[in-house]
């Protein structure tokens, strides 16, 4: 999952850095996804970078993997609702917060209350989605943590459930928030058109970053697996706030 990126933080196709484009690359979707993953490229790294920090305590280092154990407990005890709160906080609460505190100085604004409840719920929902996903993965793959079961799972994950669900619906999902949460007019995201020229960019950007990521999720036990989503989630979405609120001056 991990994609539908395309609102005012940056995700994916917006983070074509608001800098004008040649006339090929804003009419064709190949071109537009390639320039977004370049634009990707140095935040993915950061991203996978934390990832591989925390797979790797996990497995070599005691201190870490006792800790990470115990986040392990709190998750099997709280489930879906680990899940959904996690996802508000890292997609919704953190990033508004950096927001307000570093591009507003402290000042908070009417908008920042309405990106608020929209990032808890939508993140917190798709969060708790993704939860449901893991363990259905979990059911039809097994839970070792093997070459061929990673293979699979990063499989599904990116090339199914990522390009035909959690694309084009957070794609369209962004694009009623940014109508003023308006149906009318909203019939064009169930179009071909619509998602190759708007979801497909989005995967494509973020193909690059969330292959090796989900691949390494998926190198964690199970009840692990939500927890280090989120944080990738986290450091993905703040990087993007940044980046984006920078390029436009602000």
């Amino acid at each position: 999952m991990k994609t539908g990126f395309s609102n005012e933080r940056g995700y994916a196709t917006r983070l074509l850095v608001n800098k004008p484009l040649p006339d090929a690359a804003q009419t064709h979707p190949l071109l537009i996804g390639l320039r977004a993953a370049r634009a990707n490229f140095l935040p993915g790294l950061i991203v996978q970078a934390a990832m591989i920090t925390v797979v790797l305590a996990y497995y070599y280092y005691e201190p870490a993997r006792a800790w990470l154990a115990q986040l392990a407990l709190i998750k099997q005890r709280w489930g879906y609702g680990f899940a959904f709160v996690s996802g508000a906080v890292a997609g919704g609460v953190f990033p508004e917060l950096l927001t307000v505190a570093v591009f507003q100085r402290g000042r908070v604004r009417r908008e920042n209350l309405g990106n608020l409840v929209f990032g808890i719920l939508y993140w917190g929902s798709q969060c708790a989605i993704v939860d449901g996903f893991y363990r259905l993965q979990a059911e039809m793959f097994g839970l070792n943590v093997d070459f061929p079961t990673v293979a699979k799972k990063v499989f599904v994950d990116q090339f199914i459930f990522n390009s035909f669900y959690a694309a084009p619906f957070g794609v369209a999902v962004f694009e009623w928030k940014n109508r003023g949460y308006r149906l009318a007019g909203m019939g064009h995201v169930l179009t071909g058109r619509f998602y190759m020229e708007r979801a497909l960019p989005a995967l494509m950007a973020t193909w690059g970053v969330w292959i090796p990521v989900t691949s390494m999720i998926y190198s964690l036990p199970s009840l692990l697996q939500v927890p280090l989503f989120s944080l990738a989630l986290t450091f993905w979405v703040m990087l993007f706030t940044w980046i984006t609120r920078h390029n436009r001056g602000e």
